[in-house]
């Protein structure tokens, strides 16, 4: 782009594309320090949908104006279903569409992103401080949880819907220890939800990091509803980023960039700006500069079966939180072991199921999802062309290994035991789904149906010390000198559960090393 048709030139040290989650957590953190000038992108707008502050309201905000609503490629491990991905575009991200969920998740999990880069920072060790400084948790100050953090953690107790209970009660009589959250290292167990929320409304992060104190300082520039079209490169260096939007064309120029568009986006960016498998480039049209095999490899997202469902004896009452209200950890085939979990069994309060079933009307009835937590899958994310108007084709290839058909059939199994115990007979009528099944076929047909996505794609840029790894342990992309990725694409592999406060803590251990080694 030259000069002749560049409507705004702006300058900065730090450009980060994408104020979602870690974006703008960044944004707050890098610009404490007046002297470093700071440009976040976003291609949405502020946050104005009043309902996306009632935590009560979230699955209503999946398909509006700020939801990116991408759709997967037909998936053969689920009937041949296209899936919907609910993902943020808005100053907050997908923070502001989530269910609140605040799970760190187990250390084994973080275990292997230290194993993977050599690099103990990683390490659920390593981590523990940096999420001790992201929470307000009401257990903080105990050596474990986090105290007058920006996020506050809230543990539900008088709200707790009766069915929830029920549930909890059902698990623990199978063997299930009871938890005081699940932020403490130990994963498996039953306890309600920890949530994002303060005085009953959501707290997201741009609620909690991006401040008024923190938007007036000088050196902070918030450019919404702009997306980055390319990055332009001289050498080994991102010279500028080519930005388009409603302020026309933009070209900003940053001795640091630091992507933060999540799993989807940050390796679509690196794609149209030349970078990534050359095979995938020739065939969207772009011109292969840095060849890249490992940008958009190694897509991970958690399903969750929808699922066991129940017909209720008596009137369900609406749920006082956010209708998905316990998550019970396991490992397979056995309620009493400890360790990393396999499996997962939650309680929806709502009549929650996939399209493929027809839900009844709320207050009739109840729905157990069930999912694996570490799923062997891999898929990928490609561009069709070089435009950001062109289609992202998302191939999660959901279901493809023999291992996890395997452990949702006894997710599944999981569930059922759990939904048929006496603890729940109060609340049960019938069982509606899945029925009698009768084979390992009928089995792995009704799940194929019944899954959806859990919303926590991540892995597409991952960081690691091996040669096909797309970011090293400093996050920096091994192919340039100055540019970053900071968020859910660089994580190796999933946590137990929702992933983020794990892309909260990559955020914060990055703005970290940022003030140790960038200044």
């Amino acid at each position: 782009m030259t000069s002749a048709n560049v409507e705004r030139r702006l300058d900065c040290n730090i450009a980060i594309v994408g104020g979602g989650s870690a974006g703008a957590l960044l944004a707050a953190r890098l610009s404490e320090d007046p002297a470093r000038r700071v440009l976040l992108i976003e291609a949405g707008a502020e946050a104005a949908d009043p309902d996306i502050w009632n935590p009560a309201a979230w699955p209503l905000l999946q398909g509006r104006d700020y939801d990116w609503d991408y759709r997967t490629e037909p998936q053969a491990g689920t009937a041949g279903r296209v899936h919907r991905w609910a993902r943020g575009r808005l100053v907050g991200g997908s923070s502001c569409l989530h269910a609140m969920g605040y799970m760190r998740g187990h250390p084994s999990d973080y275990q292997a992103w230290a194993d993977t880069t050599g690099d103990s920072r990683w390490s659920w060790e390593g981590l523990l401080p940096v999420f001790q400084a992201i929470e307000d948790h009401p257990l903080g100050g105990d050596g474990i949880h986090g105290k007058e953090g920006p996020l506050p953690v809230y543990l539900p107790a008088d709200e707790v819907s009766p069915v929830a209970r029920a549930f909890i009660e059902a698990g623990a009589s199978l063997g299930l220890p009871r938890l005081q959250g699940h932020n403490n290292g130990e994963m498996i167990g039953v306890t309600p939800n920890s949530l994002n929320i303060r005085d009953g409304r959501r707290v997201t992060v741009a609620d909690a990091w991006l401040t008024p104190a923190v938007r007036s300082r000088p050196n902070l520039t918030i450019l919404t509803q702009a997306r980055v079209r390319r990055l332009k490169l001289d050498g080994n260096q991102v010279c500028s980023l080519e930005i388009v939007g409603r302020q026309g064309l933009v070209e900003a120029f940053a001795d640091q960039v630091v992507l933060c568009a999540g799993a989807l986006e940050s390796p679509a960016l690196l794609m149209r700006s030349g970078i990534g498998p050359q095979g995938k480039l020739d065939a969207a049209g772009v011109g292969c500069v840095i060849d890249m095999p490992g940008v958009g490899r190694n897509l991970q997202d958690h399903l969750l079966g929808a699922g066991n469902f129940y017909a209720a004896r008596k009137p369900v009452p609406p749920s006082r939180l956010q209708h998905s209200e316990s998550m019970a950890y396991m490992r397979a085939g056995t309620f009493a072991a400890n360790g990393q979990p396999e499996i997962v069994v939650g309680c929806g309060i709502a009549p929650i199921v996939s399209e493929c079933f027809q839900a009844p009307a709320a207050g009739t009835a109840y729905s157990l999802l069930f999912g694996i937590t570490h799923p062997t899958s891999r898929g990928s994310i490609g561009i069709s062309g070089a435009e950001i108007g062109d289609r992202l084709i998302i191939d999660p290839a959901y279901l493809q290994t023999g291992r996890d058909r395997e452990l949702f059939r006894q997710a599944l199994e999981a569930a059922r035991a759990v939904g048929h115990r006496d603890e729940l007979a109060d609340w049960r009528e019938r069982e509606l789904l899945p029925g009698t099944l009768n084979s390992v076929a009928e089995i792995d047909d009704f799940v194929a149906q019944s899954v959806i996505t859990h919303h926590h794609p991540c892995g597409t840029c991952r960081m690691g010390k091996d040669a096909d790894a797309v970011v090293d342990s400093d996050l920096r992309l091994k192919a340039l000198d100055n540019l970053f990725i900071v968020d859910a694409s660089i994580m190796p592999s999933l946590t137990s559960g929702p992933i983020h406060a794990a892309v909260l803590a990559i955020a914060e251990t990055f703005a970290r090393t940022v003030a140790y080694d960038m200044v």
